[in-house]
């Protein structure tokens, strides 16, 4: 059997999971349902021999969170950058154009990086369910059997078994998220979730779309034909994939499709669109309750907690949701947790920062997070991988001083270069024209204590960077 090609979709925000998903550093790349991030989760489910390499989709903000998480599950792939968001329908077209250029029969899975599934091998068998499916043209996606009324997901309505495929319906409908009323009469009618994964062979898909939706279809093949290599990502070509019209590839495809056909689904499943799904997965107490990181509860029933930091302790209520990060605490209705989107919005309305930063902010060669901050110091704390290096810069507002706490440090300032020791420190002067490398085999810590009229991330003037950074 040719091996499958998963596509996994990495973009989105995950603005409902709003303090610990930040649009810098989204849901999909976080650890909320394992001691992986959902991403790596997603990785290894298929990572097995039926598999080949995988075809990534993501946008050039993360494209080294994406190879760093990739790197770190032992893992290859062939990384594409959207220049930016068209919905799903570019980005799946997309995908296939490139796995067709790779292999003519193409059987294709694309996948959702934050979704969660935690049997593996329940997902795997029907996945191998729905492959004759495939192998004979249609166009497949696997519906969730429902375990409630729930009004968050879209639903699909099965139609009549496909002949002499065993478990693969044709699809009668696809309906939008219902109100509760509506939820429970499709529940009782065997209406399924809309999981939004598909499997279907890229000729089959590529053709749909060049019928159904040409303004995708076109655009997305010339974005991939004129495509360029960056280091290890393949940069769609940005003018080509401007044109191509932004929809999901429900509305494009599989709304119009007459081959669209779904693999009724009893694995357990959830798109963690809100906190209210955390809490769902979690194991809980005899209370109902569940936490990540530290927590107490007394005399509290079914909340949830997330506080990796902090300990963070609930007293006397119930139904809540609780989240404690370093810079931003939320505290919702566990009922009401869709809602917090809506704040968030509030948020970017009011230009807060929080809504896009951790005071970690993860960057090629490691990371920085900020310790204190004043009227002109800034004191940060920052973590260079092995083998790294910062880029070749220079700053016209601020000097910077730099200890070592542990590892060892190569140093460039002007023209001088110097090894730096843990308890070691060195001065870099305004203006001076400096890199920081880690020569060792152990991550490179360092405090920075910057002092000037300007502390801003843009007052960078890069003239090497060995990641192609403007």
């Amino acid at each position: 059997m040719t091996p499958i090609i998963p596509v996994i979709l990495c973009g989105g925000s995950g603005s409902r999971l709003w303090p610990a998903s930040r649009e810098s550093y989204p849901k999909q790349f976080l650890a909320l349902a394992g001691g992986c991030s959902l991403f790596q989760d997603t990785l290894a489910r298929v990572a097995g021999a039926e598999f080949a390499k995988p075809i990534i989709v993501t946008g050039a903000d993360y494209r080294f969170l994406v190879a760093e998480q990739v790197r770190a599950a032992g893992l290859t792939a062939d990384l594409i950058l959207e220049p930016f968001r068209r919905d799903s329908c570019a980005a799946i077209t997309a995908a296939a154009e490139f796995a067709r250029s790779r292999d003519g029969q193409a059987i294709l899975l694309v996948l959702a990086a934050d979704h969660a599934i935690p049997d593996t091998a329940s997902f795997l068998e029907h996945v191998r369910r729905g492959l004759a499916a495939a192998e004979a043209g249609r166009i497949v996606t696997f519906g969730i059997m429902p375990t409630a009324p729930a009004t968050g997901y879209g639903y699909i309505r099965p139609g009549a078994a496909l002949a002499g495929i065993d478990g693969v319906a044709a699809i009668a409908a696809f309906v939008e998220k219902p109100d509760h009323a509506t939820a429970q009469s499709y529940v009782a009618h065997g209406y399924l979730w809309n999981s939004g994964n598909f499997l279907f062979g890229a000729q089959v898909f590529l053709d749909e779309v060049e019928r159904l939706a040409p303004a995708i279809a076109g655009p997305a093949r010339r974005a991939v034909t004129a495509a360029k290599r960056d280091l290890d990502f393949i940069r769609l070509d940005e003018a080509a994939f401007a044109e191509a019209e932004s929809k999901s590839v429900d509305y494009a495809v599989m709304e119009k499709s007459q081959l669209a056909s779904v693999v009724p689904s009893d694995f357990q499943w959830s798109d963690i669109g809100a906190w209210s799904a955390i809490w769902d997965l979690a194991e809980k107490d005899a209370s109902g309750n569940a936490a990540r990181g530290d927590a107490a509860f007394f005399d509290t029933t079914s909340s949830y907690v997330h506080s990796p930091d902090v300990l963070t302790a609930l007293v006397g209520v119930k139904d809540l949701v609780v989240v404690a990060t370093r810079d931003a605490v939320l505290v919702a209705d566990r009922t009401r947790s869709e809602d917090v989107k809506k704040l968030v919005a509030q948020l970017a309305a009011d230009k807060r920062s929080e809504v896009t930063d951790h005071l970690r902010v993860y960057r090629p060669w490691g990371a920085y997070e900020r310790i204190d901050l004043g009227g002109r110091y800034q004191v940060k704390r920052i973590t260079v991988n092995p083998g790294s290096k910062l880029s070749l810069q220079s700053h016209f507002h601020r000097a910077e001083h730099w200890i070592v706490v542990t590892g060892t440090a190569r140093v460039t300032v002007d023209n001088t270069v110097t090894v730096l020791a843990e308890n070691q420190s060195i001065y870099v002067p305004l203006g001076a024209v400096h890199r920081m490398e880690n020569p060792g085999k152990i991550p490179l810590e360092m405090i920075e204590v910057q002092s000037g009229s300007y502390l801003g991330e843009d007052d960078i003037v890069r003239y090497e960077d060995i990641y192609n950074r403007a």
